[in-house]
């Protein structure tokens, strides 16, 4: 009896201790997790970016004179050669021989450049007559298989590049001749030839098609030589300009894939890089941080009538593809940390945080490259905490993958 009441005792002493032992570990410690997968993979860098003109038109008064009111506004279309502003010269003043022989200089200039425009133009009409040929014969050897779909696309892009060489030597040609057309007015005011009758009123021309960007001047009064009075442009022209930190321009190159997000239209608009500038500038930004940054030019790639609503000095978001891949393992960045010089992760194994040491890869936003240390199918803690040790119970609440 005595040996059945102490075996009675021991057990429920056990019970006790083990209840106490159950009461007193510590509690599971709730974290966040995700499950490793193999996902597309997009490495970018992102930066906000203005719509800018490649080649904007500020046309100024070519003389000192009184300007008759501008009728034309922001916006409004312009052809070239339509009269932009008008001028009034005042009394000619008495002759000066510099002056004079300036004016000639400038008005045989003008006649060079224009003769020099004429030239190109011709060059790129040949070659575009060329190129036109060359794509009509390749296209019907490609009709009879003789040559490679790769061929076809290759000509068509030069065909296509030879119309806008020519459309371009176009309007250099129509610039010369207005150019020279205001040259030779302003060699006949200096020269005493204008009378009091019509020809008293300078006409300035549009010198190509576009809209209004910008009125400098529109009431009437003096104006000085080389006053600006009215900005033109072609908003087929248009471009977007990123200020990209020094550090990430280097990794961008001239026909990398642009992405442009948040410029207020429903899809997104792809691009290219067209040009990198060499030399950059330093910018304070808003917390007082001195930046350097670079200039990056950006085309985009779809008609202008998918994004005509768009402006000259609109904001969009840019997006710069530096590397892309559909079949990588990846895991949050936030679940990454270093010990010991070696980056870890904790990953949940049977309850319980286990220590990984990984060797990540790329970086893009929220997500990371692992290229050693972690399996298709792991479950890592996104956010360990400092009371996360290997080993810790933890009670893992596993989150969507995006």
């Amino acid at each position: 009896m005595k040996m059945k009441k102490q075996v009675v005792l021991g057990g429920f002493g056990i019970l006790v201790a083990g209840l106490l032992i159950f009461a007193l570990r510590p509690a599971r410690v709730p974290v966040s997790a995700v499950v490793a997968e193999r996902e597309r993979f997009v490495e970018y860098v992102e930066e906000e970016g203005r719509t800018a003109l490649r080649d904007p038109y500020t046309v100024s008064a070519p003389i000192a004179g009184h300007l008759r009111r501008v009728a034309w506004e922001v916006g409004d279309p312009v052809r070239a050669g339509e009269v932009l502003f008008e001028l009034e010269p005042g009394p000619v003043p008495a002759l000066d021989a510099r002056e004079k022989n300036r004016a000639r200089a400038n008005a045989g200039a003008a006649e060079a450049r224009l003769g020099a425009a004429e030239a190109e133009l011709e060059a790129r009409e040949s070659a575009l007559r060329y190129t036109e040929k060359e794509y009509d014969r390749i296209r019907t050897l490609r009709e009879r298989e003789a040559v490679s779909a790769a061929q076809v696309d290759l000509w068509r892009d030069r065909r296509d590049q030879a119309r806008s060489g020519r459309a371009a030597a176009e309007n250099a040609r129509e610039m010369a001749r207005f150019e020279l057309e205001n040259a030779r007015a302003v060699l006949e005011i200096m020269q005493g030839r204008q009378d009091d009758g019509d020809d008293s009123v300078l006409a300035v021309r549009a010198p190509l098609s576009g809209v209004t960007l910008a009125r400098h001047r529109w009431d009437e009064g003096a104006v000085q030589a080389g006053e600006a009075v009215v900005a033109i442009g072609d908003l087929d022209r248009l471009e977007v300009r990123v200020d990209l930190l020094s550090i990430d321009a280097v990794r961008v190159s001239e026909g990398m894939r642009v992405i442009l997000t948040r410029w207020g239209g429903d899809a997104d608009l792809p691009g290219r890089v067209r040009r990198v500038e060499p030399a950059g500038f330093e910018r304070i930004s808003a917390l007082g941080v001195e930046e350097q940054r670079v200039p990056v030019w950006v085309q985009v790639e779809v008609p202008r009538e998918e994004w005509e609503r768009l402006g000259t000095g609109y904001r969009v978001e840019a997006r710069f593809i530096l590397w892309e891949g559909d079949d990588v393992l990846q895991v949050p960045t936030s679940g990454l940390f270093r010990r010991d010089d070696e980056w870890n992760v904790f990953s949940v194994r049977d309850g319980r945080a286990s220590l990984r040491r990984v060797v990540p890869g790329r970086r893009s936003g929220l997500w990371s490259q692992i290229v050693e240390g972690v399996e298709p199918g792991e479950v890592v803690i996104t956010h360990p905490g400092e009371r996360i040790r290997d080993g810790t119970r933890v009670d893992a609440e596993i989150r969507p993958y995006r």
